[in-house]
């Protein structure tokens, strides 16, 4: 699974956040997170949480898109 996508390779059925815009930074990011977990109806939100928290950058966009990439696309 690739955590960036190129803007080609976008399936325009996802969400897609722009990894350079405002929308990218890590508290727009959890709060996505948090959001998307929410309406899924997931038990786990605060530990994916805690689990982008618990690095650097890089981290935060691993568990992001594993958790939500198959409906969020990252674009950098």
């Amino acid at each position: 699974m690739a955590i960036i996508t190129l803007q080609s390779e976008i399936k325009r059925s996802k969400r897609v956040i722009d990894l350079k815009s405002p929308m990218g930074n890590a508290h727009c990011l959890m709060a996505i997170a948090r959001d998307l977990a929410g309406q899924m109806g997931r038990r786990n939100t605060n530990e994916i949480i805690e689990q982008m928290k618990s690095g650097d950058y890089e981290n935060l966009l691993l568990v992001f898109d594993r958790e939500f990439g198959f409906v969020v696309d990252l674009l950098r």
